[in-house]
């Protein structure tokens, strides 16, 4: 085994030893045998007890660790796997317990991982694991039933389920295993060309969805699957900044700038890059697997695929480094208005239960890195453009407007020459007319009573249909930046640009003046923002109204705010100095 799986053996004995301090041994509670997680209790999801199940196996089986054959550490797992078969519905289901109860994309998490458990064990021979082994089997069995009739909530979603009919099909062979994960797969994939997946997720959900379409091109026989894979894997070769941080400026889902790490990419990365003996993807593989610091999820635990897998050490490829200098445009050339008038057509309304459109899949963005410089330039979301100077951190700028009101997304993208990037929006707004006679409902009970949820609004015509056209660019000279804000000729619509720092630095300049517990109005003059060794000057204040908040927007919480007040129409730019 090479350095990284035998650090990996280290890294799971240490967190053998401090999970089995969390097991719960009392026979008198439902959470008997489960593992306590950070809510105090024991749940059977794929980030809790199986979460730990699969680092006790490798525990248990590998001979440089030191619990390899302990008798102590087989009983706490075959208890384990009576508290995951006392917790499993009679539907064959696992409950989330944050939400999502009785659900099968979260038993689709845990099929995904227990499943390679159960590989593991049948492929050591040591005669005292067949019971725990046994019970496994037993608790994969069950969930058959919901794994050919469950459903999903997210687009990731799918491709777990997928996962898991494959990989029960492998050890139980039933072919409506194998037509049900067709079934899923049939709807497409949701990706872009250059790799970027529905949710825009780079911190969480792009790695499940790629590890699971590796399992199930795998499960399946079919490694036409492992193109999209490959495809999400380069792209994220530019969505890290220095010191290893995931981009997560622009993400649709709960990472949505969040500080997250490379580590869930490690073993998909390292599978890929064993599999197409690919230099630049060993690299990723190294890079992630060094933020390891905790297991896993069930279903991408490393150690578990280094020890079903060999090729893992990546003996003989030849690594090719990360990029850290470039200008790259992800998704310029994908067709979101097209794709977006087409949803009309869909019939659903833009309306999923327990889900969301994702109307932002496959907007621009600019990636840029020099060095210690990392910039992201992004369409479709709440900030347009994120900055890190070494330690100082610009975590977005965003534009909020009454006319909406509230945060506005640009819409519109253009790269222009010089590293000049224009986004823009054109926003409607108009009033709702009364509904024509002849489609009015017949009242509720026949009385005086007409409830305003019951007219059918969307027959409402519409008046007086007004347009307020914003634009942002974007552009650089040297060590200076320009954000420019435009309006259109509207007047007084009242319009703020705020700057969103991290709380590790300090503000400071004559230009400022309090707004609220850490935010700034920039009414003139300079500014400084300092972290670290790192700062970055700010000239271009503005106070051309006094409110510290519009309606509809919302300022992120721990961080340091500074706000340049506008009101239309306007033309105004805000420089942003390295020093």
């Amino acid at each position: 085994m090479d350095a990284i799986g035998r650090n990996l053996i280290r890294l799971n004995d240490e967190w053998t030893e401090a999970s089995l301090r969390e097991q719960i041994r009392d026979a008198s509670s439902r959470y008997d045998g489960g593992i306590r997680d950070e809510s105090g209790i024991a749940r059977p999801t794929h980030v809790g007890t199986p979460r730990h199940m699969a680092v006790w196996a490798c525990a248990l089986v590998h001979p440089d660790s030191r619990y390899y054959h302990d008798n102590g550490l087989l009983e706490a797992f075959g208890l384990a796997c009576d508290f995951i078969l006392n917790r499993q519905h009679p539907d064959g289901t696992v409950s989330l317990g944050s939400t999502n109860f009785n659900s099968p994309p979260d038993t689709a998490f845990v099929v995904g991982g227990l499943a390679q458990v159960y590989r593991l064990l049948e492929e050591h021979e040591w005669a005292p694991l067949a019971e725990a082994r046994e019970k496994l089997r037993l608790f994969l069995e069950r969930t058959i039933p919901a794994m050919v009739t469950g459903g999903c909530h997210t687009p990731n979603h799918r491709w777990v389920l997928t996962a898991a009919l494959s990989m029960l099909h492998e050890l139980f062979g039933q072919p409506e295993l194998a037509a049900r994960a067709e079934e899923w797969l049939a709807e497409g994939m949701d990706i872009t060309a250059d790799g970027e997946w529905t949710e825009r997720s780079n911190g969480i959900y792009n790695a499940v969805s790629d590890i699971a379409l590796y399992h199930t091109a795998r499960g399946l026989g079919r490694p036409e699957l492992l193109e999209y894979v490959r495809r999400n894997l380069k792209m994220m070769a530019y969505l890290f900044h220095p010191e290893g941080e995931v981009v997560t400026d622009y993400s649709g889902r709960q990472d949505y700038g969040q500080a997250a790490n490379p580590a869930p990419y490690a073993l998909v990365c390292r599978l890929m890059a064993a599999y197409d003996r690919d230099g630049l993807l060993a690299s990723m593989a190294d890079y992630a697997a060094g933020f390891v610091r905790q297991p896993e999820a069930v279903n991408n635990n490393l150690l578990l695929g280094y020890l079903l897998d060999p090729s893992l050490s990546l003996e003989g490829v030849e690594r090719i480094p990360l990029p850290d200098r470039y200008e790259i445009v992800l998704n310029g050339a994908h067709p979101v208005r097209e794709h977006t008038a087409l949803a009309e057509e869909a019939g659903h309304g833009m309306r999923i239960l327990h889900s969301s459109m994702h109307l932002a899949f496959g907007s621009p963005v600019v990636r840029i890195r020099d060095g210690e410089l990392s910039a992201t330039v992004m369409a479709g979301t709440p900030s347009f453009l994120s900055l890190r100077h070494g330690a100082a951190k610009l975590l977005g700028v965003k534009l909020a407007a009454t006319f909406e009101p509230g945060i506005v997304k640009f819409d519109a993208f253009k790269q222009e020459e010089g590293g000049v990037y224009r986004l823009a929006r054109t926003a409607e707004k108009g009033y709702n007319g009364p509904v024509p006679r002849e489609l009015l409902p017949t009242r509720a009970g026949g009385g005086d009573v007409s409830p305003w949820y019951l007219l059918p609004h969307h027959h409402r015509p519409m008046t007086h249909l007004q347009e307020h056209r914003l634009e942002a660019e974007v552009s650089r000279s040297g060590s200076e930046w320009k954000v420019r804000v435009r309006s259109d000729e509207r007047e007084d619509v009242l319009a703020q640009l705020t700057l969103v720092f991290g709380s590790e630095g300090e503000l400071e300049g004559e230009g400022l003046q309090p707004a609220g517990e850490g935010r700034y109005f920039l009414s003139g003059g300079r500014a400084v923002y300092r972290a670290g060794g790192s700062a970055l000057e700010l000239a271009g204040g503005a106070f051309e109204h006094r409110l510290p908040l519009l309606r509809e927007d919302v300022h992120p919480a721990g961080c340091l705010c500074v706000h340049v007040n506008l009101v239309t129409p306007f033309d105004h730019a805000v420089t942003i100095r390295l020093l």
